[in-house]
């Protein structure tokens, strides 16, 4: 997505393509790719360079669980670890923002290519929230504010007023699975949240059919989203599943 935006303004892209996580089909992009290992930070910024790269942006996701991975760490990203009192993404992605700026490559808003699919303020499907989502809404949101406060996770699932399920490095469809699983698969709220004072350059929630589908699995009928800090990918195809199974999606201004 963001490769198409920037070959329709008519911008150079050089991509660094993340072994462990980028999709093979990014090949084909038509611009230049270049391969590295996650811990590979000291190689990224030589590939950067040699190309004249001032500007980066981070699109996709790197899951969390990676730091405790298989990937080798080089000098540049040990260096960079071993200055960190905590591995929270923000501590983490943080760290390789200063040492990217310290090399004269700025990190941008990861949403500078992708307005268009930023979740507008509203009811995104053909209904909205009923009387119990609502009341699990009321109770979650807050909830789910303050887990992302501490940079826990983004996601919580709620049922009948009660947290069923808080994500942490496991991802939103793995949280949502998990608490179809102790729920009994029935009569769940799904509540994502970006963090407060968010950094826009990184982190951004995301979420996309694969997290509908999830929601169907796991028996859950509504989806709640902060308007403006969440990219909705495949956006057509998302909502036409979700009314498909009568699921609610509804996009509300983000607390700050």
């Amino acid at each position: 997505m963001v490769a198409e935006s920037a070959r329709a303004r008519g911008m150079d892209m050089v991509i660094a393509a993340i072994k462990e996580e980028t999709f093979p089909e990014i090949e084909s992009c038509g611009y230049p790719v270049h391969w590295l290992g996650l811990g590979q930070l000291g190689k990224l910024i030589k590939v950067f360079q040699q190309a004249g790269v001032t500007k980066a942006i981070m699109a996709g996701q790197v899951r969390h669980v990676q730091i405790f991975g298989s990937s080798l760490p080089d000098l540049t990203m040990i260096k960079t670890l071993a200055g960190l009192k905590q591995k929270t993404t923000d501590a983490l992605i943080g760290a390789v923002a200063g040492v990217l700026e310290e090399s004269g490559i700025r990190l941008i808003d990861s949403t500078e290519f992708l307005a268009p699919h930023l979740a507008p303020e509203g009811t995104l499907t053909r209904r909205g929230l009923n009387k119990r989502e609502k009341s699990d809404l009321e109770f979650g949101r807050p909830v789910a504010h303050r887990i992302a406060l501490l940079d826990v996770g983004q996601t919580i699932v709620v049922r009948d007023r009660a947290v069923v399920a808080v994500e942490s490095m496991e991802g939103t469809d793995a949280t949502i699975l998990r608490a179809g699983q102790l729920a009994g698969q029935r009569e769940l709220t799904v509540i994502k949240v970006s963090k407060p004072r968010q950094d826009m350059r990184f982190d951004v929630p995301v979420v996309g059919p694969s997290t509908v589908e999830s929601m169907i699995t796991a028996g859950a009928t509504a989806l709640v989203l902060d308007a403006r800090r969440t990219l909705l990918v495949d956006r057509a195809h998302l909502i036409e599943t979700a009314d498909s199974h009568d699921i609610a999606l509804e996009s509300l201004p983000p607390i700050e």
